[in-house]
């Protein structure tokens, strides 16, 4: 994840991970013994970002955001991925409510800690013009004056048309680019901010990756 993007200068680049609560992760990335509830300080001293994973399938409440905010340091970023109802409707022009009820659920309790929202959609949803530009109109830049950062997740071939970056760099919106054995690897800008996902992980690499697909990704992210 990086940005804000500064046109002629450099972008902060920040690295996380999704989630942090993950039972193998125990005696190799947390110490023998560390208490589960110490786990995010844990990691957050460590990375400069982390994805909210648990909000696609459930709302959380004010307290468990407000809760994340203070035991992460300052200049620390989450990434929340919005609920499964915002994105997984049949028809998105009725997604207005299910937007709201989840902006307003608690994830502005991380004020500054609050990074991009990311919209996750079925790998069944196809490319629609008229309802992805319905869908992005209802996203808003602002909310109770803190600025919100969109990244959308499209996973269907049919997002491959140059017409969706396109409509989402209209928007200002992020298309997530995605390295995965389930989709092409694309590197559209749309945004004043780049959204990565790797999911190319080995276990056999210490870091995740092999330190050759490593290197490729810091070219990337050069350019």
């Amino acid at each position: 994840m990086t940005g804000p993007y500064a046109p002629g200068g450099a972008a902060p680049i920040r690295v996380g991970i999704g989630g942090w609560t993950y039972a193998p992760w125990r005696g190799r990335f947390f110490p023998d013994g560390l208490p589960h509830a110490q786990e995010l300080a844990y990691a957050s001293a460590r990375l400069t970002a982390i994805e909210i994973n648990g909000t696609f399938y459930r709302h959380q409440a004010p307290a468990s955001f407000a809760a994340w905010r203070d035991a992460t340091p300052d200049g620390f970023v989450f990434a929340v991925k919005a609920h499964r109802a915002t994105t997984q409707g049949r028809d998105l022009a009725d997604a207005g409510a299910a937007i709201e009820r989840f902006l307003r659920s608690g994830v502005l309790e991380l004020g500054p800690k609050l990074g991009p929202v990311l919209w996750q959609f079925a790998p069944t949803r196809r490319f629609d013009p008229d309802a992805m530009e319905l869908f992005l109109a209802m996203l808003p830049a602002r909310l109770d004056g803190i600025g919100l950062r969109h990244a959308i997740e499209a996973r269907h071939t049919s997002f491959l048309d140059p017409a969706w970056p396109t409509l989402a760099a209209r928007y200002g919106a992020a298309v997530a680019i995605i390295d995965s054995d389930k989709q092409a690897l694309r590197g559209d800008v749309t945004a004043d901010f780049v959204y990565t996902r790797l999911q190319r992980n080995r276990a056999d690499a210490i870091e995740g990756y092999p330190t050759p697909d490593l290197d490729g990704w810091e070219e990337r992210l050069r350019h």
